[in-house]
């Protein structure tokens, strides 16, 4: 189901929760939501729908990738870019990595 962004930055900024398999339909809702924004939106997390819980989903060209838990585990060559979101009004600068390994479940 398509869901509302939530632009709330208070709730935004709480730590999420680890998700587990009762949480299937919040990844369904992401994908749902992200398909919905695809005009410009690449990737999605939870808190943006209103959950708290530790799942992102992504666009890979046409493919859209869950990531439950996901845990960073390096990350290299790091750079400068400028990003927008769909919770929080305008750009802003950001570091961002030319490669990262991530362990997540799917």
């Amino acid at each position: 189901m398509i869901k509302e962004i939530v632009k709330d930055i208070v709730f935004l900024e709480q730590k999420s929760e680890l998700a587990t398999k009762d949480d299937i339909e919040v990844v369904n809702d992401l994908i749902d939501t992200l398909r919905a924004n695809l005009d410009s939106c690449v990737g999605m997390a939870a808190n943006m729908i209103g959950i708290k819980k530790r799942i992102l989903v992504f666009t890979v060209g046409d493919t859209i990738i869950p990531m439950i838990n996901p845990i960073i585990l390096k990350k290299e060559m790091p750079y400068k870019t400028e990003e927008s979101c769909l919770s929080l009004t305008g750009f802003r600068e950001t570091i961002r990595y030319e490669k990262i390994e991530v362990e997540y479940f799917d």
